[in-house]
């Protein structure tokens, strides 16, 4: 079970974070998990949200953009928490290419992690087993 996220590359430049999340507000897309990571120049936005077709609609006409399957986890929102989902992840020889938190809590003990690993089957497969929940897109708009 995977989720879309978007990876828009963008002008390093004041207001452009703010009128690129503004023509998602315009369009009524909510931005459920946000990543920004910058060079001199240019920046890579990467976006989960509510509505990816809506958003990348919008979002192409304005910057480049490109669509990647990722995994949501919830994760024990405790010490060890993520520590205990990267050791599952490793001893199924999963590698993780980056990982950043998403902006919903479904309760008060746990949290939800995006992460692009290189196998996502494999990763869904080991996870699952070990008793972790994935969310689906359809999760991911309504929570």
């Amino acid at each position: 079970m995977t989720v879309k996220q978007l990876s828009v590359f963008a002008q390093n430049k004041p207001g452009r974070l703010s009128a690129l999340t503004g023509l998602l507000a315009q369009k009524g897309v909510n931005i459920r998990a946000i990543s920004v990571a910058d060079t001199k120049d240019f920046g890579i936005l990467r976006l989960i949200v509510s509505d990816t077709d809506s958003a990348l609609s919008v979002l192409k006409d304005n910057a480049v953009v490109t669509v990647t399957n990722v995994l949501a986890v919830i994760a024990e929102d405790k010490p060890g928490g993520m520590a205990k989902m990267m050791q599952t992840l490793y001893e199924s020889n999963i590698s993780v290419e980056y990982m950043y938190s998403a902006f919903l809590n479904p309760s008060e003990s746990n949290a939800c992690l995006i992460l692009r690993v290189d196998n996502n089957e494999d990763a869904v497969e080991a996870l699952t087993a070990a008793g972790y929940k994935l969310l689906s897109q359809e999760d991911m708009a309504k929570i």
